[in-house]
């Protein structure tokens, strides 16, 4: 037990080390998150009445932010399943950065559901075993399992394989194979639980589709790995990790695929909207073309819709697709886009018009950007610590104990 305490403290140590752009690095996201956690006791002494949030729209920056970031923790599973389950050996030397990656966004999730809440004094309402969280009837209570499920899944097979490799052991991959398999399914299943919250509200006809499950996990096939794709080549740029090409253009290759069913699903829900011609197209044409001089987010969606086409004809072909510059420019357009699009893009027309008929035109408010900006600068610090970490365990230059086989040992 004192080994093991010993040990952990050594590897935590690796934080503190590293040179002056990592510091660098550390000190600007340090400074975003005391601005963030200002911002937010801000809010938490005057109430959610200093965000733009009001009863009209009572979701905003911070559920179009949770959505997103679902999203990418999901498409972890796209590197999963080519790794353990089909064994292709470029993809699974880096599978494992890509659940650390789903770690850091499923605890930005959590951060954005418990800021949402407004009072924090009643979280404990939804604490299993604590509270009454309402299952199975609540969605909510399905969310926070589901979301806390996958981080627990998540953070056991990342430390396991990596406490195996800092002994100089072999991780025994029958062990945790239940947990790989069941990762699949789970991360399928928190963003579709996510759809079923847009979903079970009846009073709102712009989520009443039984095609925004099927739409939420193309999108986030597309955007996550988009995002792993660009740290992937930071990573192999700043450490000794060697990422083939091989790898990143076959990830590329799958989001090339997910944003064609992605861009389908979008003109299905188009012509459906429009064909028809419904009382319900209101909050569609708000969207896109705006309704009674209402327009603020049309420059948005068509600037997002022009990025994502973009980005899929730049994936589509193998030219574009494995060449590095066009496939970063690539992944830039479609992660932007797909923000855009399933962010404030899905979250405020749904309140469009509201139950009256009035029509109030949200725009996150300071505090909102400055508390988003905290949380997404606290996530991109904690993913950097977890690759402190993992780096110089995978690498093989932190052991814990040697083998006869490692070069050190026998120097």
């Amino acid at each position: 037990m004192t080994s093991l305490i010993k040990n952990f403290f050594v590897l935590l140590s690796q934080i503190t080390k590293g040179n002056k752009y990592y510091f660098a690095w550390i000190a600007f996201l340090g400074i975003l998150v005391s601005i963030g956690a200002f911002a937010y006791m801000k809010q938490l002494h005057e109430g959610l009445i200093v965000t733009a949030m009001r009863d009209q729209v009572s979701w905003g920056f911070y559920i179009s932010n949770f959505t997103f970031l679902v999203g990418v923790a999901a498409a972890a599973v796209l590197l999963v399943v080519p790794a353990y389950i089909y064994n292709f050996k470029p993809i699974k030397e880096i599978v494992l950065f890509g659940e650390l990656l789903a770690v850091a966004a499923i605890t930005m999730c959590i951060m954005f559901v418990v800021i949402d809440m407004g009072r924090i004094d009643r979280l404990w309402h939804v604490m299993p075993f604590i509270g009454k969280m309402n299952f199975p009837s609540s969605l909510l209570a399905w969310d926070i399992i589901v979301l806390n499920g996958y981080l627990f899944i998540n953070l056991t097979i990342s430390f396991y394989a990596l406490y195996k490799m800092a002994n100089s052991r072999e991780y025994n991959l029958n062990i945790i194979k239940p947990l790989i398999i069941l990762s699949i399914p789970w991360a399928v299943s928190i963003h579709t639980v996510t759809a079923f919250l847009y979903n079970g509200l009846s009073a709102r006809p712009f989520w009443n589709a039984s095609i925004l499950a099927p739409r939420f996990l193309a999108s986030a096939f597309c955007s996550g790995p988009a995002l792993m794709l660009i740290i992937f080549q930071i990573i192999r740029k700043v450490s000794k990790i060697e990422i083939e090409n091989k790898a990143l253009f076959k990830i590329a290759e799958l989001v090339a695929y997910a944003m064609g069913i992605n861009l389908f699903l979008l003109a299905a829900e188009f012509f459906k909207e429009f064909y028809s011609g419904s009382v319900h197209l209101a909050p569609m044409e708000y969207l896109y073309f705006g309704l009674h001089h209402h327009n603020n987010l049309v420059p948005w969606m068509w600037t997002a819709m022009a990025f994502n086409i973009t980005a899929f004809l730049l994936f589509l072909r193998p030219q574009t697709r494995e060449n590095l510059f066009t496939l970063n420019i690539a992944c830039v357009l479609i992660i932007t886009g797909v923000y855009i699009e399933k962010g404030m893009g899905l979250v405020v027309p749904g309140f469009i018009p509201g139950t009256l008929g009035e029509i109030y035109e949200y725009g996150p408010s300071l505090i909102e950007k400055a508390v988003t900006i905290g949380v997404w600068a606290f996530g991109a610090m904690l993913y950097t610590f977890l690759l402190k970490l993992a780096i110089p365990v995978y690498t093989g230059d932190l052991r814990f104990y040697k083998t006869d086989s490692d070069p050190e040992a026998n120097a």
